[in-house]
């Protein structure tokens, strides 16, 4: 599999003219919200379901839920972000029903990007019990994996490495292999754990070298490939700084 460059992960997925994406997962997963905001075309609301880092904004113009609410609701030429105010320098996530009531209006936006989990800077992890926050009219939900976390100690990489050993069924003293990681993104209780039935549902592989061959992603995209049978498309993208 080819990777892509970031900003062609809109044309990659073969997004429609109007979407609710959901991201959850590690591997640079705030980036690449903000990235494939810019790409899309539309009016573009993003935001998030859970808690952000206070100037995670992507440099858009930034409103309070409270006061987005408040103004003519009308689309916009360039992406807003919205929050529902900041507490201990994070942003505060807006509740789910808000991102369906957007969504719904056709009026309000073309597309709405939401993050709805956090992963604290690591590439790969497994939700607890609280998470993701999955707003219900998602259309499409990508699950984020850094392939930096491929064969490298679960406790020292993962965010939540005890629910990645659980999953996976091994210590989070062993190495995330390729078989592991498959197993933890398409286990009923891993990655895409609560995801609405009728989206797509879309593993997208960070960080992965333009140019060189990387067998254990390869051993990845085939683990997940054979394991699938077509339920999980999977894209990878190429190393960029995805932090």
């Amino acid at each position: 599999m080819t990777a892509i460059p970031s900003r062609h992960l809109a044309t990659a997925l073969r997004l429609g003219p109007r979407e609710l994406i959901t991201l959850i997962g590690g591997g640079g997963k705030s980036t690449l919200l903000f990235q494939l905001a810019r790409s899309l075309q539309g009016s573009t609301i993003v935001t998030t379901t859970t808690k952000m880092g206070e100037f995670q904004t992507g440099g858009f113009e930034v409103f309070d839920a409270q006061d987005f609410e408040s103004l003519p609701l009308q689309k916009r030429h360039e992406p807003v972000f919205i929050r529902h105010g900041v507490r201990n320098n994070k942003s505060i996530g807006v509740r789910p029903e808000f991102c369906d009531e957007w969504f719904e209006d056709e009026s309000i936006c073309d597309n709405l990007l939401v993050e709805a989990d956090g992963a604290r800077h690591r590439p790969f992890k497994a939700p607890a019990n609280f998470e993701p926050v999955f707003p219900r009219l998602t259309t499409v939900v990508l699950s984020v994996i850094g392939a930096d976390a491929l064969g490298r100690v679960i406790a020292d990489q993962c965010h939540r490495p005890l629910r990645v050993a659980a999953v996976a069924g091994c210590s989070p003293y062993e190495r995330l292999t390729p078989q592991r990681a498959a197993t933890v993104l398409t286990a009923p209780n891993g990655a895409m754990k609560g995801s609405p039935e009728a989206a797509r549902k879309v593993v997208v592989i960070t960080k992965v070298p333009a140019h060189d061959d990387d067998p254990l992603t390869a051993s990845l995209v085939a683990e997940l490939q054979a394991s699938l049978a077509g339920a999980i498309e999977v894209v990878s993208v190429e190393y960029e700084q995805l932090g």
